[in-house]
């Protein structure tokens, strides 16, 4: 809510693309509705409409404006206005915030305005269409490719996940979740659908994966590491879990005149980072990429699309809007998330809490992105790593690669190793909650946490 320091401020500044002055006089239902239209339909922004011509500022005034934003087609939802008083308790102005980013395209009996410079403009049939499409993002998602069929699920993953649930009609909850539409008496899936269970999600959706990379300084450079991971989104997200894991270098502190190993980051802010990408991406943006920027002193993480709905990096924080909720129904159904979309408080809080630099958050015109720094400095001279350290770089390798390893596999990796040796270092990493056993006896494997 503005002040009455900060309302002065905007009224000097004058009229703009985010402002509009409406006197008292002139605020019928009609203007109302079509200003608010035109800021909605653009970058948002205020509308200050100030006493004159004999009308004073009251109740009636604002139950008009909130009748205003039902009027639009459809209804704008936005903050209730607020009455501005100066200090003499008079009222000032009544405002109305329209806020930036808004998922809808909003009309006033069948006219389509946008606010362009200081004026109200209609919307051309072009411009109309492209606002169309920029912000049909929320419906892509339950949109079902033509030629996808239930085929293209892996109904194996589809069976699992609803008996996690405790569900016994799997396609019925995946028309829930609108992973599949009912089309007649067949059934489709969506992109949602194919992303999160299909058997080749990056055949309908390109560019639906991460690129994970390790660069050597705090800079990109010509040596480093690189791993582009594909699969389902859970897939993915475990994967590059294990990425970060295998790839972060060594951190110390000096404590007591002496260097300590210490741990960068606070645990789960990396894949809560990644966990948010994937969850929150604009899918739309077809042969892009999520990236996993591994640096000496810092991990990026950037996701293709600007952020979602009315979400901006001034209000990133007290703001919740999913632009992908069918996704982040089921990645919360998976354990990976909270529904309710605190991950970002969360890696803020952490951070904070543990004395380092809270994430930096950026926007560009395509992207979002946030960075973590971590804490201590690189050890530059680690010293080789163990034969044990070894072999579970190995593992860690198969498993990225073939999805699920053996005892079999791990002896090929491991010739002349003592058996009892190899299954110590099973036991050892399922303690320490980076891989999961599975099975009994000699149908007994290993997959990622």
């Amino acid at each position: 809510m503005l002040t009455a320091a900060e309302l002065q401020a905007l009224l000097q500044e004058g009229e703009g693309e985010r402002l509009i002055l409406m006197p008292a006089n002139k605020a019928t239902l009609e203007a109302l509705a079509l200003a608010l239209a035109a800021l909605a339909n653009a970058r948002g922004g205020v509308l200050v409409i100030t006493p004159k011509g004999g009308v004073s500022l009251a109740e009636a005034l604002r139950a008009r404006v909130l009748q205003a934003m039902l009027r639009t087609e459809p209804p704008l939802v936005a903050p209730l206005p607020y009455f501005v008083h100066a200090e003499t308790g008079t009222p000032l102005a009544l405002v109305a915030e329209v806020p930036d980013g808004l998922p809808r395209v909003y009309g006033v009996e069948g006219r389509y305005v946008a606010r362009q410079g200081t004026r109200i403009v209609p919307l051309s049939a072009e411009a109309l269409h492209q606002l169309m499409l920029q912000r049909g993002e929320s419906t892509w998602e339950s949109l079902c490719p033509p030629e996808a069929t239930l085929d293209d699920l892996d109904l194996g993953k589809v069976r699992a996940y609803a008996d996690a649930l405790g569900e016994p009609d799997a396609l019925g909850l995946l028309v829930r979740r609108r992973c599949v539409m009912r089309r007649g008496a067949n059934f489709q899936p969506t992109h949602a659908g194919l992303l999160l269970f299909g058997r080749e999600p990056q055949r309908w959706v390109s560019g639906a994966e991460i690129l994970c990379a390790r660069f050597q300084g705090t800079t990109m450079g010509d040596a480093f590491e690189r791993q582009t991971i594909g699969g389902t989104l859970p897939e993915q997200i475990r994967r590059a879990e294990a990425f970060l894991n295998e790839h972060l270098p060594r951190y110390a502190q000096l404590r007591a005149w002496q260097r300590t190993e210490v741990a960068p980051y606070p645990p789960g802010v990396l894949r809560e980072a990644v966990v948010n990408a994937v969850a929150h991406r604009d899918y739309r943006l077809s042969g892009d990429q999520i990236r996993v920027l591994i640096f000496a002193d810092r991990v990026e993480v950037r996701s293709p699309g600007r952020l979602p709905g009315h979400v901006t990096l001034q209000n990133l924080l007290r703001e919740r809007y999913s632009r992908n909720e069918a996704i982040v129904q089921v990645l919360a159904d998976m354990g990976f998330i909270e529904r309710l979309g605190y991950g970002i408080d969360r890696m803020v809080r952490a951070m904070r809490e543990a004395g380092q630099p809270e994430p930096v958050f950026e926007e560009s015109e395509a992207s979002f992105s946030v960075t973590l720094y971590a804490k201590g400095e690189p050890i530059t001279d680690a010293l080789p790593l163990s034969p044990q350290q070894q072999r579970i770089q190995k593992m860690l390798a198969f498993l990225q690669q073939h999805g699920r390893i053996t005892n079999r596999d791990y002896q090929e990796l491991c010739p002349g190793v003592n058996p009892e040796t190899l299954r110590r270092d099973f036991a050892e990493m399922v303690e320490r909650g980076v891989i999961l056993r599975v099975g009994d006896k000699r149908g007994t494997y290993y997959i990622l946490k």
